[in-house]
């Protein structure tokens, strides 16, 4: 994921954030986790962190540009 040049810049201790201290959760029906959390080191955006089902193992992360509070 850390390999897509417009995903590089994401820093490892972000996505350790967004997985420890989320600001929303929303489960999917494959059973993956949605995470978000705001990042200030990135002007406030909002990064999007995929979990496995297993809450543990990262499938995907990025800034997700179309998130809303109340999605």
């Amino acid at each position: 994921m850390r390999l897509r040049p417009d995903r590089s810049d994401i820093h490892l201790e972000w996505i350790q954030r967004v997985i420890d201290q989320p600001v929303k959760q929303v489960v999917q029906s494959d059973s993956r986790i949605r995470r978000w959390a705001s990042i200030p080191e990135a002007d406030g955006k909002f990064l999007r962190v995929i979990l496995l089902a297993d809450g543990e193992t990262v499938h995907n992360a990025f800034f997700d540009r179309s998130y809303r509070d109340e999605d």
